[in-house]
Formats: C-alpha cells, sequence, structure tokens
C-alpha cells in the first residue's frame, strides 16, 4: 500500500509550517510529511522542524498531485498571497488537487473568514494537526 502524503506549504518565515511539521511529527501521524516553502527561509525554517522540504512554485505544484492533505496558511489557496509569494500556478495546483485541504485563517490575505473565532497561531496549529490526522486515519 502507497504511505499517504501530507503537503505543507508556507512562505514568509515558515512560522506556520515549521510549527504544523514539527506537531504532525510529534503526534507520530505514519505519513510522508513534505514541506514546500514560498521562500528560502520558509523552506529552511520547515527542514529545522524536520521534514523533507523544498522551495518555489514547481515543488507545489509537482507536490500537490498526489497529496493526500494539504495545509498551510488559507493564503496558499489565494494567488498573489503572503505579500505575492503565492503565484497563481502554485494558487490554482492546491486549489485543483484532489487533496484534503486543511487551511488555518490568517486573515492577513485579502480574505477575511466570517465566524471563525480568533485563537493564538498555536491553537489553529493543534487544530490543523488534529484535522489533517484525522483525514489521513480514513481509508
Amino acid at each position: 500500500m502507497k504511505q499517504k502524503k501530507l503537503l505543507v506549504i508556507d512562505g514568509q518565515g515558515g512560522r506556520m509550517g515549521a510549527a504544523l511539521v514539527s506537531q504532525c511529527k510529534a503526534a507520530g501521524l505514519g505519513v510522508q510529511i513534505i514541506a514546500v516553502g514560498a521562500n528560502s527561509a520558509a523552506t529552511a525554517a520547515m527542514l529545522k522542524a524536520g521534514a523533507d522540504a523544498a522551495t518555489g512554485e514547481n515543488p507545489v505544484v509537482v507536490n500537490a498531485r498526489d497529496a493526500d492533505v494539504i495545509c498551510g496558511p488559507m493564503g496558499i489557496l489565494t494567488a498573489n498571497a503572503l505579500w505575492g509569494e503565492i503565484t497563481p500556478a502554485m494558487a490554482a495546483a492546491v486549489s485543483e488537487s484532489r487533496a484534503q485541504k486543511v487551511l488555518i485563517p490568517v486573515n492577513r490575505c485579502s480574505v477575511t473568514v466570517v465566524g471563525v473565532a480568533e485563537l493564538p497561531l498555536g491553537e489553529y496549529v493543534r487544530l490543523a494537526v488534529q484535522a489533517a490526522k484525522e483525514q489521513l486515519e480514513q481509508e
């Protein structure tokens, strides 16, 4: 049986992506965790957290094709989000992927999600890891 794949995408400083990688590893998900940074700083942070990682548009496009779950800030669905780091091709690859998307509602990407409680980043990451685990454990 093919090992399931969790794709973590982040930009800027990679703080959220690194936290997602660390907590997914700590949760013992038993899946392949691939992290893609929209820039080298984000990639470095996720590498330090223990992920296999790459940088840029093409790794997002390639890895979104066969990911089972994609985690990251909600801006990864929006072209030119994260201060322009998410290219239209990256946003399209994520949105068109068959993967379940587990998105953290960071209301700084010209998108506001109403009805979502303002929580500290650490709590959003905990909830995202829990949701990813539930998705990955489904057969």
